[in-house]
């Protein structure tokens, strides 16, 4: 497995236009991908709902992971720019 820690800078938190990013990113990729919040709850990245009802705020840290494959360092860093985006 290849995970990735982000803590998420994104202005106004994971609301809906991020959550679908993230979704339309992870359907692309093929393989699963899951997020982990800091108190252990896991999702399935390719859910909208399941996502949204994280309600993920700035500052939340969170852990994304998928199956190693030849693009999943590349998805990995994509979806963690839609997290915590470079200002």
């Amino acid at each position: 497995m290849l995970s990735r820690r982000v803590t998420i800078t994104a202005h106004n938190g994971v609301h809906a236009r991020p959550v679908a990013e993230l979704v339309r990113v992870v359907q692309a990729h093929g393989d699963a991908v899951t997020l982990r919040t800091a108190d252990g709850v896991v999702v399935d990245l390719s859910s909208v709902l399941a996502v949204m009802d994280l309600a993920l705020a700035p500052g939340d840290a969170v852990t994304l992971e998928t199956r190693e494959s030849s693009d999943a360092a590349a998805v990995l860093d994509t979806l963690s720019e839609v997290l915590a985006p470079r200002q």
